[in-house]
């Protein structure tokens, strides 16, 4: 397999800076420098959490299964993974909609191999509630994507992971969303800027409606494209703000990922 058919160009450029860095730093003439970024918010009564990944700079991930097959479910299961490699996790949160098994519902890509096809197609409950839409992540880019652009398009991911409904696509509300909405949950979402190279993440502080969720993704954040994640069972683990929630098991986790120091 070629990889130019794999991954975008822009990885071949990126490998080569990797390959420069990794030998400034066993020289110990570089340090590197994340740029992951996690702080608390206010809009319209509610509370949110907003943690933003820069691609450019941040190692964006997705895990679900463990060398033995076994799902993490926990953050503390992948970091206890990632510990092995001298690696620990800086941010994280639940990654998509899953079974009793923890198995994804739809679409689900790790580490450049399909586990779950793409589910195109309505059904019962928030992931049919259609447009719904997948997080694309690649080596140095991230896009969030409704599911029949993500379609004709078949972009190239290393990771993937479906979910729905879409918050904001174009710039628009999800048209079944309406501001008299009584229906509040603890929600968590993620957003991709225009330019696909940040990833924003946000969980609510306190249960809100559809509506109040995506007017935050478009309204402050100014994203045109956002995806919900989940609801009760959302969590977020961010140690710079002392957040690790703890819950239910989960399915997909997405996060990034730093080096251990020493």
């Amino acid at each position: 397999m070629k990889l130019e058919g794999y991954f975008p160009r822009p990885m071949f450029n990126a490998i080569s800076k990797i390959k420069a860095a990794l030998i400034l730093l066993m020289l110990g003439l570089w340090t590197p420098v994340w740029a992951l970024e996690c702080h608390d918010d206010r809009y319209l009564g509610n509370s949110y959490t907003v943690c933003s990944a820069d691609l450019t700079r941040d190692d964006l991930r997705l895990f679900l299964y463990d060398e033995d097959g076994k799902p993490f479910g926990s953050f503390s299961a992948v970091n206890q993974s990632l510990s092995d490699q001298g690696l620990k996790l800086s941010f994280a949160t639940n990654g998509g909609m899953y079974h009793d098994d923890r198995r994804p519902v739809g679409h689900y890509i790790e580490r450049g191999r399909q586990i779950m096809r793409v589910v195109p197609n309505s059904g019962p409950g928030n992931f049919g509630l259609l447009p719904n839409g997948i997080l694309c992540i690649g080596l140095n880019w991230v896009r969030v994507i409704e599911t029949l652009r993500y379609q004709r398009e078949s972009p190239n991911c290393a990771y993937a992971s479906q979910s729905g409904p879409m918050l904001v696509i174009d710039g628009s509300l999800h048209p079944k969303f309406r501001a008299e909405s009584t229906s509040r949950f603890i929600r968590n979402g993620v957003g991709a800027s225009a330019d696909h190279a940040t990833a924003v993440f946000v969980i609510s502080n306190n249960s809100v409606t559809f509506h109040e969720f995506a007017s935050y993704f478009r309204d402050v954040l100014g994203l045109e494209q956002a995806l919900y994640i989940d609801g009760n069972v959302s969590r977020l683990y961010a140690p710079s703000l002392g957040r690790a929630d703890s819950g239910r098991r989960m399915g997909p986790i997405v996060g990034t990922v730093t080096p251990v120091q020493n």
